[in-house]
């Protein structure tokens, strides 16, 4: 691993990593390749992997979302497959929009969406499109704000709008434009154009949105994360599973423990030399004791997160589409995408004459739709299957409910004040370390986390980096390198003592 392969960190030091997803297990992994004693506490009972676990129901494989496996980073890429050498498969990516019955390419392509719109649609999109470029937003501070800079406002309402607000639950209006900036980076409707004609833009390199294939786990995303796991335990880690971290007692600008929550609801303390943490950063902040600043506990009450309801439909008909996963704009349903685990891979479905969907609900802990029971949840996505003209309710063979708590954050348009004021009072602890999405609060892909982990993991050595610039000081496309490409595949080191 480069410049640190012989550095080794001091044995008779405890070191406490709170969550087994993507962020956790990959500096938990590091940490014991330096030699680390290393405890992992984990809230969920059986997977690891956060929500890139693989889940399983009556020999059916499914992901919690979408994982595809890609990354800029070459370091990234070796690591994960080194770790399942002949395991990956290579998928060619197939993604759709549902909108008024009909199929449109996703990314968008200005053809495709505009012969399925209609002349007069069409017409009044091509229109709408023209006039905001002669009269464009300025300044763009929300979502909303930023695609109809460039894809016109028609195109914004049809195409953006629903499924945004449908998986934020909230107006596009109130969602800041770093989030859009970063997501679709380099998008816009004139690049969609010359898409139309080449992969790749007017720089030569391709858009963020717009790569059609990806690498996978033949038995999904958690068969990675269950081999880092072992590799971990066989090294001398140890993973506590259905360990809630509740509290994170400090004594000044230090963290001296971690207490959870047990599954019998006992409580138990975990002292601890060095804390690396991807719980969410809400939880993080109000669970300290003693209280961080007022600016700070307010702040963090402020940060909004996502919950998801799954609800896998073993339908009795084969092929129903050819897509990875289908986005649902349609404003008459309430799911927002739909994934076809046949078109993952032939393992993934023990038998090939039926068909898993897995309907992606995006909502929030306590509303209309969370406090529907499971039977509940599956009557629904049955009579939305319907609906939507993908099959008949009564193909459905059997249905299965998965819930998860704080999915997403939200980048609202006052998160990056939130963070930051948050930020300013973290650093000063000496010995912790926030990594990956929820921990961060930050829009990371998979790959971005692994990063965050195990650079929090080098800073424990003489080597520092400020996690925070990862996905921020360099740029990580969803594309290979280019030859002789000079891009920086790190961010800037800080100058700062080891923690």
């Amino acid at each position: 691993m480069g410049e640190i392969a012989d550095v080794r960190l001091t044995m008779n030091r405890r070191y406490v990593v709170i969550g087994a997803g993507p962020a956790g297990l990959s500096a938990a992994w590091e940490l014991v390749r330096l030699g680390a004693q290393v405890t992992i506490l984990e809230g969920e009972p059986e997977s690891v992997g956060g929500l890139a676990r693989t889940m399983q129901y009556k020999g059916f494989r499914f992901d919690v979302g979408a994982h595809r496996f890609f990354s800029r980073n070459p370091e990234i890429s070796q690591w994960w497959h080194s770790r399942l050498p002949g395991d990956f498969i290579r998928i060619k990516r197939l993604t759709r929009i549902f909108y008024r019955g009909r199929f449109f390419e996703y990314p968008l392509r200005p053809f495709n969406a505009l012969a399925g719109l209609g002349p007069a649609t069409s017409a009044a999109c091509v229109f709408s499109y023209v006039k905001r470029k002669m009269y464009p937003i300025s300044p763009e501070c929300s979502f909303q704000d930023w695609v109809r800079n460039r894809f016109g406002d028609r195109l914004f309402e049809i195409f953006f709008k629903t499924y945004t607000e449908k998986v934020w639950g909230m107006r596009c209006s109130e969602i800041s434009s770093d989030w859009a900036s970063q997501r679709i980076k380099g998008l816009s409707l004139w690049k969609a154009v010359l898409n139309a004609f080449s992969s790749h833009g007017e720089s030569g390199e391709t858009t963020k949105t717009l790569i059609d294939e990806f690498d996978y786990p033949r038995l999904g995303p958690g068969m990675l994360w269950e081999k880092v796991r072992d590799e971990i335990l066989q090294q001398g880690g140890q993973i506590f599973m259905c360990r809630t971290v509740v509290s994170l007692k400090r004594n000044d600008n230090r963290i001296i423990s971690a207490t959870t929550c047990g599954p019998l609801g006992e409580l138990e303390e975990w002292k601890g030399d060095s804390f690396i943490v991807s719980m969410p950063l809400r939880d993080c902040v109000l669970g300290m004791e003693p209280q961080l600043s007022a600016e700070s506990h307010a702040a963090a009450n402020r940060l909004i997160y996502r919950d998801f309801l799954l609800v896998v439909l073993i339908i009795n008909r084969r092929d129903l589409f050819p897509d990875n996963w289908i986005y649902i704009h349609a404003p008459e349903v309430k799911v927002g995408r739909i994934e076809n685990f046949n078109n993952w891979g032939e393992e993934m479905v023990p038998d090939r004459s039926v068909t898993c969907l897995e309907f992606e609900y995006f909502c929030s802990l306590g509303d209309g739709l969370w406090r529907l029971t499971d039977s509940e949840m599956a009557e629904l996505a049955k009579r939305e299957l319907e609906i939507l003209g993908f099959a008949k309710s009564s193909e459905v063979l059997d249905a299965h409910v998965i819930r998860v708590e704080k999915a997403y954050p939200v980048y609202d348009a006052e998160y990056q004040r939130n963070v930051s004021t948050i930020r300013k009072e973290l650093d000063a602890i000496q010995n912790l370390q926030p990594i990956g999405r929820n921990g961060m609060h930050k829009y990371n892909n998979q790959d971005h986390s692994i990063l965050t982990g195990m650079l929090a993991a080098r800073n424990l050595t003489s080597t520092q980096y400020d996690v925070w610039h990862v996905n921020t000081d360099a740029e990580y496309q969803e594309s290979a390198p280019k030859e002789n490409d000079t891009a920086r595949q790190f961010p800037n080191k800080v100058s700062a003592q080891p923690k």
